[in-house]
């Protein structure tokens, strides 16, 4: 299937198609990232987890894609640790403190998972809204471990209390699956695009335990982007914003309150297969939790990332081509929410650019 031209390329001919071709390689893998559902290490809102996971979106996120079936995977490793306040509402969402609770805690929460994503995704032909539609579903799988050492000192309804110990838990399987539809415009340099994914709940979730691979609840994630790049300089940057608004989990009868979230990317393309650059995050919970299963009061988080990426784009035979990007965060700047480092490495295939036809020539003809 033949790569895309931008209308920038095609004012300017001297330009090659393989630019259009490897840039929109780039952009698919780096936006089939876009969907992942997490393992939920205890990362912000109840018990503090959250539907959005930070770092999702990347750079290229809003240049258009080759047209056709593309398939993406993703490995994704996380380790981070947690005060008191963490590692307390992971107990009283594990249902293990019922009654209010006060005194002192001293507590720290660690997690470390990792995850295997499939993600197949399509991007259609004909123009939607004068745009280029795709939709995608992203499949997880994997493990995820969470430890808590703390130690309670104060009164737990009317009796007074001076406990400690700790506790560690682990789950294997399937996480809760996340559609994604979006829809992409392109002028030149200038790139827009606008999205909506969410969460299905039907990954494995148990809220008796500490570490979970699913929410518990449905989600509703949409926002929208921009992303500049020049393909004869090689210059690029991304920043996608979206907001988060939650379902009230029946399990706990839990609500989180509406997060929003910016990612962004910044790279130079040093030649056409080789691609380096720093990407970022900003992530804030802009209302209080609620719910009758609410104990531990507000609890809005926020925590801030940044680190380096690498990509690199091969052929593979004649028709595919393949596309690896690593990248990785570090995270501060937390509350009500761990801290620590994540690790993305993502491998995309997709149909490879067709060369641009010859020249037509006039036929020749003799007397």
């Amino acid at each position: 299937m033949r790569c895309r031209r931008t209308r920038e390329e095609n004012r300017q001919s001297a330009i090659p198609a393989t630019r259009t071709c490897w840039s929109a390689v780039f952009c698919t893998a780096l936006a089939l990232t876009a969907t992942a559902t997490m393992p939920k290490a205890a990362k912000a809102d109840e018990g503090g987890v959250s539907f959005w996971i930070p770092g999702l979106f990347g750079s290229l996120a809003a240049t258009p894609q080759q047209p056709g079936w593309s398939f993406a995977s993703i490995y994704y490793h996380t380790s981070v640790s947690a005060g008191a306040d963490v590692a307390f509402a992971r107990q009283v969402s594990a249902g293990r403190l019922t009654v209010p609770f006060t005194g002192n805690v001293n507590a720290r929460l660690t997690a470390d998972a990792d995850l295997g994503m499939a993600i197949p995704s399509y991007v259609f032909a004909t123009p939607v809204l004068g745009g280029q539609a795709s939709v995608a579903m992203l499949v997880p799988f994997g493990r995820n471990k969470v430890g808590v050492d703390a130690s309670l000192t104060g009164s737990l309804g009317p009796l007074g209390l001076d406990i400690s110990g700790g506790r560690t838990d682990s789950v294997s399987g399937f996480a809760d699956l996340a559609p994604q539809a979006t829809i992409r415009w392109n002028f030149g340099v200038h790139n827009w695009m606008t999205y909506v994914t969410g969460d299905v709940p039907v990954g494995a979730y148990n809220p008796n335990r500490l570490a979970n691979l699913g929410i518990g609840h449905g989600a509703i994630d949409g926002g929208g982007g921009y992303t500049y790049f020049n393909p004869e300089t090689g210059h690029e940057f991304s920043a996608v914003a979206g907001f988060t608004y939650n379902l009230e989990n029946s399990d706990t009868q839990y609500k989180n309150g509406i997060d929003m979230h910016i990612d962004w990317g910044a790279s130079q393309f040093l030649t056409k297969q080789w691609q380096v650059g720093a990407v970022g995050y900003f992530y804030d919970q802009l209302s209080c939790d609620s719910g009758s299963g609410d104990r531990v009061g507000c609890f809005e988080s926020r925590v801030i990332g940044i680190g380096p990426q690498v990509g690199y784009v091969f052929p593979i035979g004649t028709e595919h081509q393949g596309y690896l990007n690593l990248k990785g965060y570090k995270q501060f700047d937390a509350a009500h929410r761990p801290d620590g480092w994540n690790l993305w490495l993502t491998f995309a295939i997709t149909p490879a650019a067709a060369e641009p036809p010859p020249s037509a020539k006039k036929p020749m003809f003799v007397k």
